[in-house]
C-alpha cells in the first residue's frame, strides 16, 4: 500500500536553506566583488575605465595590471571591433608604436595559466584572448560589446568596464573590412573573419588610481574644510564674548 503523506517532499526549512545557498552562489558567480584599482585606456576615440576581479583570475589581473603600471598598452591599439561581440587589445608585443624596453618585453611575454570561472561573458566584461592552449594567455583581451554566452568557462574574466560605455558605442560604429582568416584568439577551434577597424584604433596612454585613497582624499579635504570652519567660528565667537 502507498503511503499517504508528501511524497518524500524536502522539509520548508530544508528546501529554504537551499534556496538561499543557490541564489548566494549565483549572485557570487554572476556579479563578483570588484577590487578598488582602476585603469583608465585614453583612447583617440575617448576614455575607457575599467575594475579588476581579483578574487575570481588573481593571476591574470596581477599580470595586466603589472602590464598596465609598466606601460605597455600605451600606443597599442584595438586590432578587432565586432558590433555586438567584442573589441579586442592586440597583444602588446607587435601591436605598440613605441619600441618596448627589456622589463616590458619579458613581462609581455609571460604567459598566464587559464582562470576560468562562472562569471558569464555580458557586455562590459574583460575576457582575457588565448590560442587553443588554455594556459597561453599573454597581453590581448577583449571587452564585451553584448552577451556572448557561448564563451563561458572558456576564456578567463578578470575584470569589467566601469566608465566609457558611449566610446565602445563609438567603436561599434566605426567602419571595419573583413581581413582574410584568423585562426582563434577567441573563438576556440574555429576559424573566422577578422572585423579590423579600417582606422587604426589607438590607446594613446593610460594610467591607473585606486579608488579607496581617492575616497579617503576627498574625505580629508572636506574634514579640512569643516575644521577650518569651525576655527574661524570659534575664533569669530571668543572675540564676541571675550573683547
Amino acid at each position: 500500500m502507498r503511503r499517504k503523506g508528501n511524497g518524500g517532499a524536502l522539509p520548508i526549512w530544508m528546501l529554504h536553506s537551499f534556496m538561499f545557498t543557490w541564489f548566494t552562489f549565483s549572485a557570487l558567480a554572476e556579479d563578483p566583488e570588484l577590487g578598488s584599482s582602476r585603469v583608465v585606456f585614453q583612447t583617440n576615440y575617448g576614455d575607457i575605465e575599467f575594475g579588476f576581479y581579483p578574487t575570481v583570475a588573481p593571476q591574470t589581473v596581477n599580470h595586466i595590471f603589472k602590464l598596465v603600471r609598466l606601460g605597455c598598452y600605451n600606443t597599442n591599439h584595438f586590432f578587432r571591433v565586432d558590433k555586438g561581440f567584442v573589441a579586442q587589445v592586440a597583444d602588446v608585443v607587435g601591436g605598440r608604436t613605441a619600441p618596448m624596453n627589456e622589463e616590458q618585453r619579458v613581462e609581455a611575454e609571460k604567459k598566464v595559466v587559464g582562470e576560468f570561472s562562472d562569471v558569464k561573458h555580458v557586455r562590459g566584461i574583460l575576457s582575457m584572448g588565448r590560442y587553443s592552449d588554455p594556459n597561453s594567455a599573454q597581453s590581448s583581451f577583449s571587452m564585451l560589446l553584448g552577451d556572448a554566452p557561448h564563451l563561458d568557462g572558456q576564456y578567463a574574466i578578470f575584470g569589467k568596464v566601469t566608465k566609457g560605455d558611449e566610446t565602445l558605442r563609438k567603436l561599434e560604429e566605426l567602419p571595419t573590412r573583413r581581413e582574410g582568416i584568423f585562426v582563434m584568439v577567441f573563438l576556440h577551434g574555429t576559424n573566422y573573419r577578422l572585423f579590423q577597424p579600417t582606422e587604426r584604433i589607438t590607446i594613446v596612454s593610460s594610467y591607473y588610481y585606486d579608488t579607496k585613497t581617492e575616497t579617503c582624499e576627498e574625505e580629508k579635504s572636506v574634514l579640512k574644510r569643516r575644521l577650518s570652519a569651525s576655527a574661524v567660528e570659534i575664533e569669530r565667537q571668543r572675540m564676541r564674548c571675550f573683547p
